[in-house]
């Protein structure tokens, strides 16, 4: 007799069983714990809206994370493009700067308007219409991938119509269609 067997009822039972790598099926068979998770998994898939259980390659997980992270961008870009940024606050104050310094000696009250407070006006539009370009092709981008999850359609959409907008009212302010510049009067 081995001695990790003991005789009970006229069967051989192992003591060292093997429920720690299968488990026990109702028809007593026995089954590996993954087959068990996966069938839930693709029983319950529709929940969650996605496919079935199909083990994805890896360069698809970081495909679909690269998806997922550009559409994210796109959206901060759309968002950075309707705010502004810091890179078109310091390009506009530069702009103020130089307005300063040409017209300090000899410039008519118009020309300094247009030195000192339009040119920084439409820098700008200039640096928000670019994040907008971006937001928007990169939304479009990230839209035209193949079947990609709801979520990051949604996120790239929004980015998409983010950089749109941004990209109107950027072309609006370098127009001077929402603002014109100040007049002296004369």
């Amino acid at each position: 007799m081995n001695p990790t067997t003991t005789k009970t009822d006229d069967t051989d039972t192992d003591t060292a069983t093997a429920t720690d790598t299968a488990v026990e099926t109702p028809a007593g068979t026995a089954a590996d714990p993954k087959d068990h998770q996966a069938a839930y998994d693709d029983e319950h898939a529709a929940e969650f809206d996605q496919e079935p259980h199909e083990p994805q390659p890896a360069t698809e997980q970081a495909g679909g994370l690269a998806t997922a992270a550009a559409a994210v961008v796109a959206t901060a870009l759309g968002i950075a493009s309707l705010t502004g940024t810091w890179m078109g606050r310091i390009a506009s104050e530069r702009e103020t700067l130089i307005g300063q310094i040409t017209t300090s000696q000899t410039g008519s009250p118009a020309q300094q308007i247009s030195e000192i407070y339009g040119d920084a006006w439409h820098t700008t539009a200039l640096v928000n219409g670019l994040f907008a370009v971006v937001a928007l092709i990169t939304g479009l981008i990230v839209l035209t991938r193949p079947q990609r999850p709801l979520w990051i359609r949604a996120v790239a959409l929004a980015g998409a119509v983010l950089g749109a907008l941004g990209l109107l009212l950027s072309a609006g302010m370098y127009a001077d269609l929402f603002l014109s510049l100040p007049t002296t009067g004369s």
